[in-house]
């Protein structure tokens, strides 16, 4: 703070009708150390920034001070002990860990790291991600649409949910339910992604090949073909040892296939780099909701103020080809296998997106 530094004892009592008079002993200029050392009676101004002299242990602001002269200031504050002042090992203490590992750098903590003169820091490579979208009936965002067509709105949006996780895009491709080509830009995805994403194809229809796909072409190939989860149930896994790629074979509906890979991409990204959990936060069920037999259900809602404290969680319903359950959402809650369902008034953990 601009201000005088002072003897916080010195200032006992000071108000606006019984101020303290202490002589001034000189004018600290910023960046360089106080030349006189404070003693009972006596203050220095200080600019905001600037080094405590010694003898000092508080600063009271120019606001709570009147110049009589410049030999003399009358002081109508009283402080504690540092009040107003850093000291030194405050912020960090020598041997303190700065960030520990799972910390995602932002402007905070590029800020702490440079105040601790760290140019550099050691990180995690973003995972690189190639997205695959396969299915006749799909048409890119900007083409003519058909009578039977759909535009095409994995691609992008696994795309940006990607780049919100960490990941880093190597590629993304539209495909015929051809298995040729579908067959090629796997190969070329397996090259240089650790990830590959093919969304559509995954169910158990007559042109649904993926299965069989990364089933061929990975090394030992596909571990699962289902998940005990909805939305999301017929999600294949696979994985391919020599070029170390792990593929992922989404539901071709747009919402279970953001939710599975909400789940699953950001689970490994966590899993990796030790980063924390996101955030959740309580809320109380507007509503009973049944769960899915025998699986883990995710629902998602919407949050509101509550009638008193906390927030309440509206589901928001519909089918998994719908976007709008995910854009009308704020976050989902998870409900486990074995529990029949969510009742109204219920405290659940709303994991927010």
């Amino acid at each position: 703070m601009d201000g005088y530094a002072v003897i916080a004892a010195d200032t006992q009592g000071a108000s606006d009708g019984v101020p303290v008079f202490l002589d001034i002993m000189e004018e600290i200029e910023i960046g360089k150390p106080a030349k006189k050392r404070v003693v009972s009676g006596t203050c220095s101004y200080v600019p905001t920034g600037g080094m405590i002299p010694e003898g000092a242990d508080a600063v009271v602001m120019v606001e709570y001070c009147e110049l009589f002269d410049q030999s003399c200031t009358a002081v109508y504050h009283a402080l504690a002990s540092g009040g107003n002042v850093v000291q030194i090992g405050e912020d960090v203490e020598k041997g303190e860990t700065i960030l520990p590992r799972g910390t995602r750098l932002a402007a905070a903590q590029i800020g702490a790291l440079a105040g601790n003169s760290r140019r550099t820091v050691e990180v995690y490579r973003p995972l690189k991600v190639t997205i695959l979208s396969t299915g006749d009936e799909l048409v890119q965002v900007g083409g003519e649409l058909g009578l039977a067509q759909v535009y095409d709105i994995n691609t992008p949006a696994l795309r940006q949910l990607a780049r919100e996780i960490g990941f880093e895009e190597v590629k993304t491709q539209v495909l015929p339910d051809q298995e040729e080509l579908l067959e090629k830009a796997l190969r070329l995805g397996m090259e240089d992604s650790d990830l590959v994403v093919i969304s559509g194809g995954s169910s158990q229809g007559k042109k649904d090949i993926t299965a069989k796909l990364l089933d061929r072409l990975a090394d030992p190939g596909v571990f699962t073909h289902g998940l005990a989860l909805k939305p999301g149930k017929p999600t294949i896994l696979a994985v391919d040892e020599p070029s170390q790629t792990i593929l992922m074979g989404l539901p071709g509906h747009p919402a279970a296939a953001l939710m599975v890979f909400r789940l699953l991409a950001k689970w490994l990204e966590q899993w990796r780099t030790g980063e924390a959990d996101s955030l959740k936060i309580p809320a109380s069920m507007q509503s009973n909701i049944p769960a899915a037999p025998g699986k883990d259900t995710c629902v998602m809602v919407e949050l509101f103020p509550g009638d008193g404290e906390g927030y309440t969680a509206r589901p928001v319903l519909g089918k998994s080809g719908l976007m709008r359950t995910l854009t009308k959402a704020d976050g989902y809650v998870r409900i486990p296998m074995g529990k029949e369902g969510l009742k109204t008034g219920e405290l659940v953990w709303v994991e927010l997106f």
